[in-house]
């Protein structure tokens, strides 16, 4: 990691889309609907939390830079659990005698290669020498990203869901609330249906919500690959009118982008279900110079941090009203988009 850069710590929700659970049903986690949620009396990042007590159950995590940081819980009642990035494999227990009173940092590695990564976090459950039980518990994770090279000032450009450089394709309708970013949001059930913007920035940023009635989505950048994500939420039970995420989720994600035009293209996946998909606003990082990292293959071997604190390696204590918290750590100052989210009613449906 070029240290002297402009690098920017990324704070993903355990409910953020960009995250991919294989089986939501083998995980509990709070209704952030329920009149009796209350994020700020919280421990957890936003008032969230993903548990499990299924040996196997798996959270995956795809992301392109240098470091990554877990957060979760620790305590008598958790056992061990399996990190693995790309081929190397970490196990480590979350056993301890007491229960933390904050998040615990399960895992980190701050001295991979500036490249393309795949982290899957799975639980274990008790193993010989725990002397705890089958439980996991996931709250969010910290990666970072170099978004302008040495000497560049950034600025963020945030386009709310109504802005006129936002094209839209299908039938979408809209929310109006001073809850939401900007006072609405834009939301569409019809399959195929798709948002587009064209912008120059080396970060992107796509915020939406997280409910039950949502379903897949699709997002190309760039004519590449279409990438899929599901806005379910993970409680109450699909498509249902539970569980509603009523702050900003992050729904994608990208960095490390070049000074030429770039497309972004989202596509709601409604299918048979209907399936919803909300957008609230795109954030785009533009840096008054470019200089995108040559990406590099995984680095074999590379050392690992369990449940320590490590020179580095982003704070557990840190908080924010948004799903993604940007900070400078090596200037010491912060990045801040322009955005103030709030809770918000589900006044949608």
């Amino acid at each position: 990691m070029d240290t002297s850069a402009v690098n920017v710590n990324v704070t993903v929700d355990d409910f953020d889309s960009i995250l991919s659970y294989p089986d939501q049903s083998v995980w509990e986690t709070p209704d952030p609907s329920s009149p009796s949620f209350n994020a700020s009396a919280s421990p957890w990042w936003m008032g969230t939390f993903h548990k499990t007590e299924v040996v196997g159950a798996s959270v995956g995590f795809n992301f392109t830079g240098p470091a990554v940081f877990l957060y979760g819980h620790k305590g008598p009642a958790y056992g061990s659990y399996e990190v693995q990035i790309d081929s190397n494999t970490t196990t480590s227990s979350a056993y301890s005698v007491t229960n933390s009173s904050e998040p615990s940092l399960l895992f980190g590695m701050n001295n991979l290669t500036y490249g393309t990564h795949n982290l899957v976090l799975k639980n274990l459950g008790a193993k010989e020498g725990d002397g705890g039980g089958n439980f996991l518990l996931f709250d969010y994770l910290q990666t970072t990203v170099q978004v302008a090279p040495t000497g560049a000032t950034v600025s963020n450009t945030t386009y709310e869901e109504d802005n006129p450089a936002l094209t839209y394709s299908g039938k979408w309708d809209s929310n109006k609330s001073p809850n939401f970013s900007g006072g609405g949001t834009s939301f569409t059930n019809q399959d195929k249906a798709t948002v587009s913007l064209s912008f120059h920035g080396s970060t992107i940023y796509v915020f939406g919500d997280k409910k039950n009635d949502h379903g897949l989505y699709n997002v190309v950048l760039d004519n590449k690959t279409a990438e899929v994500y599901s806005g379910i939420s993970g409680c109450g039970g699909a498509y249902g009118m539970t569980c509603e995420q009523m702050k900003p989720t992050l729904e994608y994600f990208a960095s490390n982008l070049d000074d030429s035009l770039h497309t972004l293209r989202i596509e709601n996946m409604g299918g048979a279900n209907n399936s919803f998909f909300d957008l609230d606003s795109i954030v785009v990082t533009v840096p008054s110079k470019y200089a995108p990292r040559q990406l590099a293959g995984p680095a074999p071997g590379s050392s690992s941090i369990n449940g320590t604190t490590t020179p580095g390696a982003p704070s557990s204590t840190q908080n924010s009203s948004a799903a993604a918290m940007f900070t400078l750590p090596n200037s010491l100052l912060f990045l801040v988009l322009g955005i103030i989210y709030f809770l918000r009613p589900g006044l949608r449906r």
